[in-house]
């Protein structure tokens, strides 16, 4: 069998599926503003678009050898945002600007203007939708409460480690009602994380873990971690995270109640040392990058993943790719998905 392999979120939204999307739109409120009406305008047939998009998406990942694949956020346009549509306390008609990403881009957001808890609970819907296309176990995606927090507007809180903690037990509801459904893969992402390292330590993976409380046994808690998403395929040099923000955040990780940990590595190797700060979660290594239009050999993913075996034992790797796959298209990301899970698939365990 090999090793595991997973993907991490967003996969192509199908043309027919007339929703807006964040990729390419980075520095604009038109995903934001304009999700609400594009859903509408659907009118009776929105379920049967997002159930045929969806299941586009994860029979596509499973015919490409992916044993856990997502839902492909097919039905989001941003994966932060989608969420807190769902959320009591966020404007979504008075949008407020505010610089992202230590300076990388600028954005009209939602504002927070009163407490925030769960209006309705919503994503058992979304993994039922992407469970039904199925045999292999779907994961469901969520934001996590560092990166929802430096993501919107707030005007009520007044600092990110209590709006945080208020979104982190808005995302608890989320989770066990996952759990209770039966999804056994929950993953809450934290790009922020390796953003700002210092947060992360002070307050952000003590909120991850609120976020993560109760969970039943059975159910793997993953986190992902990337170290930035640019704008455009084969951007050169796009803004990413320090290097050394993995090294900063690893043993914290290590302690904390995450189950399964994803890194990228594709797009940036890592002094493959890290690993060796994880004795007991498994790590889901990215082997192919999501925002290069070159398509990673089978042999090339085979041997850095041979390398990170040298760090870490079989057991607890799973190949996976940088990120989302959203912008690369269609048939990039099947040719990456495949040839990602023929090399991890290859090697003796």
């Amino acid at each position: 069998m090999g090793l595991l392999t997973t993907t991490i979120g967003a996969y192509p939204k199908p043309e027919y599926v007339k929703l807006p999307d964040w990729f390419g739109n980075l520095d604009t409120a038109e995903p934001t503003r304009g999700w609400a009406a594009a859903k509408e305008a659907m009118g009776d047939e929105a379920e049967a678009i997002l159930k045929r998009g969806t299941h586009e998406a994860v029979t596509d990942q499973v015919n490409a050898g992916i044993d856990i694949p997502t839902d492909g956020e097919i039905a989001r346009e941003n994966y932060i945002h989608y969420h807190c549509r769902h959320l009591e306390g966020m404007d979504f008609e008075n949008l407020s600007e505010k610089t992202l990403r230590t300076g990388n881009y600028s954005s009209f957001l939602p504002t927070v203007r009163g407490p925030v808890k769960p209006r309705t609970l919503f994503l058992v819907e979304d993994w039922k939708r992407a469970q039904s296309a199925t045999d292999k176990p779907v994961k469901i995606t969520m934001p996590g409460p560092l990166t929802v927090a430096d993501t919107v507007v707030d005007e009520y809180y007044g600092n990110q480690k209590d709006f945080g903690k208020a979104i982190a037990e808005a995302l608890n509801q989320e989770v066990l009602s996952l759990a209770n459904a039966g999804c056994k893969h929950i993953q809450i992402d934290e790009p922020l994380f390796a953003r700002y390292p210092e947060r992360a330590l002070e307050f952000g993976v003590e909120n991850l873990d609120r976020a993560f409380q109760n969970c039943p046994e059975g159910v793997t808690r993953t986190a992902h971690m990337c170290c930035g998403y640019p704008d455009k395929i084969d951007a050169v040099d796009y803004p990413k995270a320090p290097r050394e923000s993995y090294f900063q955040i690893a043993d914290a990780m290590e302690a904390s109640s995450v189950m399964a940990l994803s890194l990228e590595d594709a797009h940036r190797y890592n002094d493959l040392s890290l690993l060796e700060h994880f004795k007991t979660t498994t790590i889901i290594f990215g082997v192919v990058a999501i925002a290069k239009s070159n398509v990673e050999a089978v042999e090339e993913i085979r041997k850095r993943l041979l390398d990170a075996l040298e760090h870490i034992d079989a057991n607890r790797l799973i190949a996976g790719p940088d990120c989302g796959l959203g912008i690369l298209g269609r048939e990039l990301a099947i040719q990456k998905m495949r040839n990602l899970s023929e090399a991890a698939h290859s090697l003796e365990t």
